[in-house]
């Protein structure tokens, strides 16, 4: 049993720091001069083709009775469900063109007390002390984490904006990859909604696509971003969860944010203050918080 969890946990923390890489990846690409839509386009069409295939295998190897065949209905809402998902994507890389990976990331963290108001909007129920403290303490680790109070930096407004639409998008990614068609295997359901991230971010890319698309794009960091950001995280989290229960799962996907920050001080020089540390601690704090009644489950 103890090794079953460790597995998972294990599974679980790898899909995490995968997302957690991602954007330091994006940044290179940057600066070797593509642009946002080129990296997010190929980003999603290399990883719909690799949910495609995976699926078609998953479906051919298993020995168990054959997955539900997606309904019509059920296809719609997945690919309605995805539309968040390529707006998180674009959102996010809009937003660290005109800020750090670190303040990128503790941006789109925000998604957690975002999810707190949403959940409590949906259910119309007051939020528990614990929600409402770990809010409060997020909100206090990100003053720190985004360096406000202790330099005199501007932060871009546009950056900030992007930043909080990503994790907003990321909330909604969040409720609907636990709610729509959860009948359906993971990896089915994975397919649907990467599809519609792709419609999406097809429609928003094409006006700049036409002007000036480099194809080197999909030889050399399309594949690795899909990789990172569709592909494995997915694969390693939908294996892992299982084994272990929902609270210490939200604790472990947290790893994203300081392996996000440590990729970005070690791969793109970003200079990391202690107390952006100490922000960043108590955010992930908060998320222990938040889960902490989880974890007896």
């Amino acid at each position: 049993m103890k090794n079953k969890t460790l597995l998972g946990g294990m599974l679980v923390a790898l899909g995490a720091a995968s997302y957690g890489i991602l954007t330091t990846f994006v940044k290179l690409a940057y600066s070797e001069g593509y642009n946002t839509y080129e990296v997010t386009f190929s980003q999603m069409l290399l990883g719909f083709i690799c949910l495609v295939v995976i699926n078609f295998f998953y479906k051919g190897y298993t020995k168990k009775k054959a997955p539900e065949k997606a309904s019509k209905k059920n296809i719609l809402h997945l690919m309605l469900a995805g539309t968040s998902l390529g707006l998180t994507s674009t959102f996010y890389y809009l937003a660290v063109q005109y800020v750090s990976v670190s303040i990128g990331i503790v941006l789109l963290m925000q998604s957690v007390w975002m999810g707190v108001v949403f959940n409590a909007f949906l259910t119309k129920e007051k939020p528990s002390f614990l929600k409402i403290l770990a809010v409060i303490i997020i909100l206090t680790g990100t003053v720190l984490a985004t360096n406000i109070l202790f330099d005199e930096i501007t932060l871009s407004p546009i950056g900030i904006l992007f930043g909080l639409l990503a994790a907003l998008s990321y909330t909604v990614t969040i409720y609907t990859s636990n709610t729509v068609a959860k009948e359906l295997p993971s990896i089915t359901r994975s397919k649907w909604m990467m599809l519609g991230g792709l419609i999406v971010v097809t429609a928003i890319s094409i006006p700049y696509l036409n002007e000036n698309f480099n194809l080197l794009i999909f030889t050399k960091w399309g594949p690795i971003l899909a990789l990172f950001g569709t592909v494995l995280p997915p694969l390693l989290m939908t294996t892992g969860m299982p084994k272990i229960n929902v609270g210490l799962g939200v604790i472990i996907t947290s790893i994203e944010l300081p392996v996000a920050v440590m990729a970005a001080y070690l791969l793109l020089n970003e200079t990391v203050l202690i107390y952006q540390w100490l922000g960043i601690i108590l955010i992930l704090a908060s998320i222990v918080v938040m889960n902490i009644r989880k974890l007896k489950q």
